[in-house]
């Protein structure tokens, strides 16, 4: 079973660039994306009903600003949407897909940079999130996945240049202490069960063209509870897709 989950930067903008082509050749079973900056009725059909995939949208207030959505071959038992907080649900973050064997949360996370209240709204996203995902872990056979564009860099090992970005928001200590907190409740980073070398990003500044001198930031994860450890064949990055200031990320399991 294959899952992705890319920060497309734009739904439109990636369908003009062939995104739909993409999707057909890679047919994961599950694609969660982050970041669509749309609204349903602005889409071109084959975007809402896609043949195979059961689609979901959860989009924000703010036209042409956050959005998720997720894509899965399999349909859910059950679909939810947001974190139960009126201030961070209706900026479209949150989707939540229960499956027989696991529930996936594909989560856009808010980006701290703008100014000292966003960076705020982030971290208390952040808690509520860490909240929530905890309801779901009533007992020790409930299994999680969590993906999406979390907004943070956790290791120096994560970014081209830790030591120049250490007082930026996505890099600062108390958002990659969270990162942490999420890995002492039993997530594990599936990309760091594969690869513990450095020069693997998700995310490049397309102002500088950092992606031809791979100056990049990982930001986009697959996070799976302990349990599902077993189940966790392959874990990877996509550079090579174009089509966003990000990439695509993905897990297989067996």
């Amino acid at each position: 079973m294959r899952l992705l989950s890319w920060n497309v930067n734009g739904v439109r903008a990636a369908h003009r660039k062939g995104f739909l082509d993409w999707l057909k050749k890679t047919s994961p079973d599950v694609l969660c994306l982050q970041e669509t900056k749309c609204h349903v009725e602005q889409l071109p059909p084959a975007l809402v009903r896609n043949e195979g995939y059961n689609i979901e949208w959860e989009i924000g207030e703010r036209k042409g600003y956050s959005g998720v959505a997720t894509f899965s071959k399999i349909k859910p038992l059950r679909v939810e949407r947001g974190l139960g907080i009126g201030a961070f649900d209706k900026e479209g973050r949150t989707l939540v897909f229960s499956y027989p064997d696991f529930t996936l949360f594909n989560i856009y996370f808010p980006n701290g940079k703008m100014n000292p209240d966003r960076l705020k709204f982030k971290l208390d996203f952040y808690e509520a999130f860490l909240k929530t995902v905890d309801r779901y872990r009533k007992k020790d056979e409930d299994k999680i996945i969590v993906c999406g564009d979390v907004n943070t860099a956790h290791k120096e090992i994560d970014l081209a240049r830790p030591k120049e970005n250490r007082k930026i928001s996505g890099f600062l200590p108390a958002e990659c202490a969270w990162l942490d907190k999420l890995v002492s409740r039993g997530f594990i980073d599936t990309f760091r069960e594969f690869e513990k070398g450095p020069g693997h990003y998700s995310w490049w500044d397309s102002l500088t063209r950092a992606r031809q001198r791979n100056v990049g930031w990982r930001i986009d994860y697959f996070f799976i509870s302990e349990n599902l450890r077993p189940r966790l064949k392959n874990a990877f990055i996509l550079p090579e897709v174009q089509g966003s200031d990000h990439c695509p990320v993905g897990i297989d399991l067996l």
